[in-house]
């Protein structure tokens, strides 16, 4: 504030992803469980309007490049994989989108209270993580319309994530 650099500054923090510690009797990160893919983001930029404010929004940290070419003005180049975040750092009530990881070769698909990994050609779980039982009660046989929906976005990710390799 001294040097007037938080009039035109734009903050982000972005940390590294979790660690099991036990959990699914994994003790390290590699995995596709949501303790290891959360990961704290914090942006900010002069004028914000909710400054402070949180949000539970589904997001992933490939949407950082594409926010920052909004809030900086600049055009978004073709080979950009993310979505801006502006809108929900502006109003931080407003929903993300499907957040897409993978490791090795199984692949997962965060949205809204779901989680769908697939892993690799041995099946497909499906996770409610607003249930008690969380990622250890595969739920896919009771709802195969969100595996349905769920199984097209994630292997378009796949598919576009593979186009990028």
């Amino acid at each position: 504030k001294e040097s007037g650099a938080d009039k035109n500054t734009i903050v982000v923090l972005w940390g590294d992803h979790g660690w099991n510690l036990g959990e699914h009797a994994i003790w390290g990160k590699h995995n596709l469980f949501e303790v290891a893919l959360r990961a704290p983001l914090l942006i900010s930029y002069p004028d914000i309007p909710k400054p402070g404010v949180a949000t539970d929004a589904v997001v992933e940290t490939t949407d950082i490049f594409s926010t920052l070419t909004q809030l900086t003005g600049l055009p978004e180049p073709a080979f950009a994989h993310g979505q801006s975040l502006v809108e929900q750092v502006n109003d931080p009530s407003k929903n993300g989108h499907a957040a897409y990881s993978y490791w090795r070769n199984n692949h997962t698909l965060r949205e809204g209270r779901f989680r769908l990994t697939r892993f690799g050609d041995r099946g497909i779980a499906l996770y409610d993580l607003n249930s008690s039982e969380k990622e250890t009660k595969n739920v896919a046989n009771e709802h195969p319309e969100i595996v349905e929906k769920m199984l097209r976005v994630l292997n378009g990710k796949i598919k576009k994530n593979d186009a990028f390799n």
